[in-house]
């Protein structure tokens, strides 16, 4: 299934009932009692945030969404019933943006949580308040962008081919689709991953290159998805074998994080040294951390080692 983050939809709320124009006989009025009843409301558009959907790939299928109008009202004082609202499932982590205005309506980050995005009209008044019946007003249309940040505990991110997906399928039920080829991860995977008690939410982000921050590659939509993380957990790959100098690598992808802003490189990271089964490896470990420290943790996802120490340290360091 494609991974889509951003969609345009037109949304149109319901129009109001008109209200209606009767009379039933009457000794006291000459023309009859008014007893026409008011037109019912128009429904509301109102979008929703759900847990159970991962894209917005519905909505390059789907970009028109109507409410009910509100019916009209009848005899008797009758008030015509108001219209269905419509109700628009969207991913948790989905930004809704006025086209028009530009303007952020609301940021919806946590389950069910739900805005009107477009009020319905409200119904005609009827003649039984002693004065010609109104029509109902129209509803409310606009555009409206979604756009999709993913929200994580923890962004795995590096080059591609540092071992990403390998290690998020060691770790979690998650099971990203890879290959030997650049961009192998065509989209964001989540995966829960247990510690002890603790949950966290890893997403395995697909790989950043050069010029990430100006959209080669299309980093910048993935960047996009990181700014909803709250760690980083940064993979270089040792290996030697596709990329010879893990230091220019660790030091590149750096920079596209610091060039592309919303302050990323404040986010806690954790800096992993991924593929040390691979014979030689362990020179270039010994390289990185002479550059950056000791606060590095040597991994394989293939053979285990290292993985307990690196995920005891991030679930350490987890915000509550």
């Amino acid at each position: 299934m494609s991974f889509i983050d951003q969609a345009r939809i037109h949304v149109t709320a319901g129009s109001g009932g008109k209200g209606c124009t009767a009379f039933f006989p009457s000794k006291v009025f000459v023309h009859g009692k008014a007893c026409g009843g008011d037109g019912g409301r128009g429904g509301d558009i109102i979008i929703k945030s759900s847990k159970h959907i991962q894209t917005l790939l519905d909505f390059h299928y789907t970009k028109k969404f109507s409410a009910e109008h509100g019916k009209h009202g009848s005899s008797n004082n009758k008030t015509g019933r108001s219209g269905e609202d419509r109700t628009i499932l969207v991913p948790c982590g989905t930004v809704l943006k006025d086209i028009d205005t530009d303007l952020v309506i609301r940021d919806l980050t946590v389950p069910d949580e739900t805005v009107i995005v477009a009020r319905g009209g409200a119904g005609g008044k009827g003649n039984s308040r002693h004065r010609e019946s109104t029509h109902g007003d129209p509803g409310e249309e606009k555009d409206i962008l979604l756009e999709l940040k993913l929200i994580a505990d923890v962004g795995i991110i590096g080059y591609p081919n540092a071992g990403k997906s390998t290690l998020i399928s060691r770790i979690s039920s998650a099971r990203s689709k890879i290959a030997d080829y650049p961009f192998t991860t065509k989209r964001p995977y989540l995966g829960m991953v247990r510690y002890g008690e603790d949950v966290l939410t890893f997403a395995d982000m697909p790989g950043l290159i050069e010029g990430a921050h100006q959209g080669r590659g299309l980093g910048d939509k993935f960047l996009r998805h990181i700014e909803r993380t709250r760690i980083l957990l940064h993979l270089v790959d040792v290996s030697g074998f596709e990329r010879p100098d893990p230091v220019k690598d660790f030091e590149a992808i750096t920079n596209e994080l610091e060039l592309y802003g919303q302050d990323l490189l404040k986010k806690k990271r954790v800096i992993a040294l991924s593929k040390i089964d691979v014979p030689g490896a362990m020179d270039n470990v010994q390289r990185i951390k002479e550059k950056l420290g000791s606060d590095v943790y040597p991994i394989s996802s293939v053979t285990g080692e290292g993985i307990p120490e690196l995920l005891r340290h991030i679930f350490e360091i987890a915000p509550d």
